[in-house]
């Protein structure tokens, strides 16, 4: 559990970073392609306005220097010609049907590289002029301008980056302080106050929310401990009576055998009560008892308890010779476990045979009653659940999930599966070491 919250405060510190990544590499990009928009829109506007301009004003130097040799002043990358509409025809093709405007065109340097240019065409009614301006350069600065952006875009990302971690680190630290006390808690006494630890902020709220359901929880679980104790104590009282007056009457000379049997029977519910008892009161305080239980002698115990509770059924239950094996569990616990997984064995059980082996982790008892889907094999252990097989018996699905948490308390193993040997029937199995 532990780890999966520290796997949750990653991912949430991790969405945090990802954040200030995104939202500065989105903005750095956002900045670059406005940048590049407006530097290409305004500078193609700027060129265009100004060679068609120098055209027109060619055209009127030209009409009023006719002489060849009168000097225009232009920029270095502007070649100009001056054509009268008779002689254009010694001009490229391609300009030769162009209207007045500014167009952009494409030629071949001495290599056979394309190379771009804008060409300013002003048609006079006598002289008709070109002004070519070469723009590889700049389509070269545009080419620098975008890797540049590009630079300030991983340069940019990278800064948001360490932004984000650093944030991240910052707001996840209040967070994690939060977590670690948690972890910290020991399972017994009243916990120490979270809140005053943090500021009132957000997670100080949260300090100040857990302590409040921290001491209700208590508060409640105090409440469940004392009312089983007071009741397991309060229930022994009258147990004792019981198991006293059986006690005197199974002393009498003169008692017949059927009401000894029925003393016996008497004798082992009272038993089996106080178990019950005990395991449920271990249960409500989640406190692992230890013991030296002898596993033959409670099975035998629970078997004797069985045949005297059959009535005359036809089901013979055979135990098995195994080794002797001593449990560190009280004897209490022990009897529940295996009462409730030999008592269901027994109740599935119309005729045939119950058979119980020991072996020296681990006890195995084979019915051969209806059996259980292995679908539903699982799920017999959660409460309330009872198998397809229970109709007409009677139980609340219960006793298995005593056992599941008894398991779960000493680490156990409690397992139901069809049998493996092609016979109708099921196998329980309560393992001690997983």
């Amino acid at each position: 559990m532990a780890s999966k919250g520290r796997l949750y405060r990653r991912r949430l510190r991790a969405r945090i970073i990802v954040s200030f990544v995104l939202l500065g590499t989105g903005l750095t990009a956002a900045f670059a392609l406005a940048t590049l928009l407006l530097r290409s829109n305004i500078e193609n506007d700027l060129i265009d306005s100004w060679l068609a301009s120098e055209a027109k004003n060619f055209v009127e130097f030209k009409r009023e220097n006719p002489d060849p040799n009168a000097p225009f002043s232009l920029s270095r990358q502007i070649e100009i010609i001056a054509r009268s509409p008779r002689t254009i025809t010694n001009l490229p093709f391609a300009w030769q049907r162009l209207e007045t405007g500014v167009y952009e065109m494409v030629d071949e340097d001495v290599v056979g590289e394309p190379r771009p240019y804008k060409l300013a065409v002003y048609r006079g009614d006598d002289i008709i002029s070109f002004l070519r301006y070469d723009f590889s350069q700049e389509q070269l600065s545009q080419r620098n301008l975008v890797y540049a952006l590009l630079a300030t875009l991983v340069v940019f990302s990278i800064l948001a980056a360490l932004l984000g971690l650093w944030a991240s680190r910052r707001v996840m630290q209040p967070v994690s302080d939060l977590a670690t006390r948690l972890q910290g808690f020991s399972e017994g006494g009243q916990p120490e106050p979270l809140a005053p630890h943090f500021a009132d902020d957000e997670v100080g709220q949260l300090a100040a929310a857990l302590d409040d359901y921290s001491e209700r929880l208590t508060a409640l679980v105090r409440r469940d401990r004392e009312f089983n104790a007071d009741v397991s104590h309060e229930l022994r009282t009258p147990l004792a009576v019981i198991r006293g007056a059986t006690e005197l009457l199974q002393a009498a000379p003169d008692l017949d055998p059927k009401s000894a049997t029925r003393l016996k029977r008497i004798e082992r519910a009272v038993t089996q009560c106080t178990d019950l008892i005990e395991a449920l009161l271990t249960l409500s305080r989640s406190e692992r008892g230890h013991g030296a239980a002898d596993l033959r002698r409670i099975i035998g115990q629970i078997v004797e308890a069985q045949r005297l509770a059959m009535r005359g059924k036809a089901v013979e239950l055979v135990v098995e010779d195994g080794p002797q094996v001593v449990i560190d569990a009280p004897e209490s616990v022990l009897s529940v476990a295996l009462g409730n997984l030999i008592g269901n064995a027994v109740k599935y059980t119309g005729q045939g045979e119950v058979r119980i082996r020991i072996s020296r982790d681990a006890v195995a008892i084979t019915d051969s009653g209806p059996g259980i889907a292995a679908e539903d094999a699982e799920h017999l252990f959660e409460r309330g659940v009872r198998g397809k097989g229970s109709e007409g018996s009677k139980g609340a699905g219960i006793g298995l999930a005593i056992v599941t948490r008894l398991c779960e308390l000493y680490g156990w193993e409690a397992r139901l599966a069809p049998r493996g040997d092609g016979e109708e029937g099921a196998v329980a199995t309560l393992r001690f070491s997983r």
